[in-house]
């Protein structure tokens, strides 16, 4: 009897492994598809011109340098935003704040923020921002939209990171007569920092893939001038992307591949930036 429970365990486990091993690796067989059909479709359109001209109405001198552009500032201005924020309140939650019930109810609704889809904060960002705050369809209220998406991955993030820290290394810091803010600054913040950049690289990869928001708050979808400060009107690759796709004509559907493998190209690189500086802090860290 006992035997026979253990082969058919045994072959639950076997059949959950090849369930799971299969799932796994349609996943990676649809990306592989995707991914050729859209460097199929794009790479040819792949030069300088592409990168250095303005939209057009014509394909052949159609380019991507105000998307590109734009994406920049967003990008740059959402990380001034929302990192010093996000860290700041997972340090506080983590480290500072009480265990209470109201700290219970924070934790909860961030949490809850983190699963909101992002139209949701495309409408918030369009009633605050642009239309109470008058900023209009600018740099500075997009940052500001796609701070409010991201601020709850970087908040859980970073107190992941920190309750990875040994308990022991905050011990150690108060048997030598160091305040908590000496503690958390000089010794578990550093030592959490590898865990916290790598949250918020992923929540700027997900900012900057993102169209929704952008869409609501009424970035424009044809822009040939560059954005010069933060308060000018800008596009950003999606927004230019979801343009060309939504044309008839083939040509501005291979534009829209080639845009989306130059996005693809700047999410790899920021990973992998990512990557390196979270090696070198661990390596100094041993």
């Amino acid at each position: 009897m006992i035997s026979r429970n253990l082969k058919n365990r045994y072959l639950i486990a076997k059949i959950f492994h090849g369930f799971c091993f299969s799932v796994a690796w349609l996943g990676v067989l649809i990306l592989g598809i995707l991914l050729f059909h859209v460097t199929r479709e794009g790479f040819p359109w792949l030069d300088m011109q592409f990168l250095t001209e303005f939209p057009s109405r014509f394909p052949a001198k159609a380019g991507i340098k105000s998307a590109l552009y734009g994406t920049l500032w967003l990008i740059s201005f959402t990380a001034l935003i929302s990192v010093p924020i996000g860290i700041g309140a997972g340090v506080y939650l983590e480290e500072f704040a009480k265990k209470n019930r109201l700290t219970q109810f924070i934790d909860l609704n961030i949490a809850n923020l983190a699963g909101v889809p992002s139209i949701v904060y495309g409408m918030l960002g369009l009633v605050i921002f642009v239309r109470w705050f008058g900023l209009e369809q600018s740099v500075l209220a997009g940052s500001m939209t796609m701070s409010l998406l991201i601020l709850p991955v970087i908040i859980i993030s970073t107190r992941e990171a920190l309750r990875a820290v040994p308990n022991t290394i905050r011990q150690a810091a108060f048997a030598l007569g160091a305040t908590r803010w000496q503690t958390v600054s000089a010794h578990v913040l550093p030592a959490a920092f590898p865990g916290v950049l790598t949250g918020i690289i992923l929540a700027l990869s997900r900012a900057i893939g993102e169209t929704a928001p952008l869409i609501m708050i009424g970035a424009l979808t044809y822009v040939a001038f560059v954005p010069e400060g933060p308060m000018d009107d800008f596009t950003a690759l999606p927004i230019q992307i979801f343009n060309w796709a939504s044309r008839p004509q083939k040509e501005f559907h291979e534009l829209a591949a080639a845009g989306i493998l130059v996005l693809l190209f700047v999410l790899l690189l920021m990973n992998s930036l990512a990557v390196i500086i979270r090696h070198r802090l661990e390596k100094r860290k041993q």
